[in-house]
């Protein structure tokens, strides 16, 4: 299926829109991954492993007039967002915001000159975890096990989350012998990159037993979420502070169990990070899924180690 690009066209003024719908041909929809603004430079498209340069010169009104439009033209409701560096706009993309740099005591608060644009296209690849999901759930028992899923940067390890949120919240069916039931699951989403919620409404399809807290500390977010939802399973992205860490064993001890990622070559890259490794030395995790390039996944018993 041909991407619709539509949700981002709507943000460019009509002659950037132009340029744009010149410069990106059908076949290359599939490929584009950013398009990156940059005031007084060109625009840059990311079109998989190549790059496409296309020789405008972005101007500080084209700048100022595709902030407004991503801000739906009321940059305080995006208060949050922008200072955290980027903007969910609908359809799932997220936009990531640099410039001159507001700071309040210790903390950035705002930007007051926006220098540069990085439209990131948003992608939910369904079915993507299928190969791996029934690994890390037990059938007998109607339970997932306590996952860390590991990758470097760029390997897929949210799209591949993402898929496994949405088939333990729907539940799904492997063989007529091998049925998980659909789990309560809540997502501590605090930058938006699992469910893409746009006012309200998470762009992914995270199930019909999901619930997704946005732009919260994951631990103060996985607290709330024990407190106030009572899931069965709780998700979070990237986890690796002495916070996460401790949340994570609360939950655990709550009857909680858990889905998390963590940036990593193995499970040796992993145990550099103190908080990580005294997490795997007790045992809190059953299960890990290392992502390897060319998104080969390799699904390892962590408990018996």
């Amino acid at each position: 299926m041909v991407m619709n690009l539509e949700n981002i066209y709507r943000c460019f003024p009509k002659h950037l829109k132009i340029l744009l719908e010149e410069n990106i041909l059908q076949n290359q929809m599939e490929m584009l991954e950013e398009i990156r603004i940059r005031n007084g430079l060109p625009i840059i498209l990311k079109l998989g492993q190549t790059e496409k340069i296309i020789y405008y010169k972005t101007s500080t009104e084209d700048i100022n007039f595709i902030f407004q439009k991503i801000c739906d033209n009321s940059i305080y409701t995006y208060q949050n967002q922008i200072a955290n560096g980027f903007i969910t706009i609908q359809g799932g993309n997220r936009v990531g915001i640099v410039g001159t740099a507001v700071v309040q005591d210790g903390k950035v608060t705002n930007f007051n000159y926006i220098s540069s644009l990085n439209f990131r296209i948003g992608r939910q690849i369904i079915g993507c975890s299928n190969q791996v999901v029934d690994k890390i759930v037990d059938f007998t028992n109607n339970r997932v096990f306590n996952t860390l899923i590991i990758s470097m940067p760029g390997f897929g390890k949210t799209t591949i989350l993402r898929d496994i949120i949405r088939n333990i919240s729907n539940g799904f069916e492997i063989e007529t012998e091998r049925k998980f039931n659909g789990v309560n699951v809540a997502v501590i989403d605090e930058r938006g990159e699992i469910s893409a919620t746009y006012r309200g409404v998470t762009q992914n399809d995270l199930g019909i037993r999901t619930d997704v807290i946005n732009d919260i500390p994951k631990a103060i977010g996985m607290r709330m979420a024990i407190r106030s939802m009572a899931p069965q399973v709780i998700v979070a992205d990237e986890i690796g502070s002495n916070e996460d860490c401790d949340c994570i064993e609360y939950a655990l001890h709550c009857g909680v169990n858990g889905i998390f990622t963590a940036h990593g070559k193995d499970l040796e890259d992993i145990k550099n990070n103190a908080e990580l490794r005294n997490l795997l030395d007790k045992k809190v995790f059953e299960k890990a899924i290392i992502i390897h390039q060319n998104r080969k996944y390799e699904v390892i018993n962590v408990g018996r180690l």
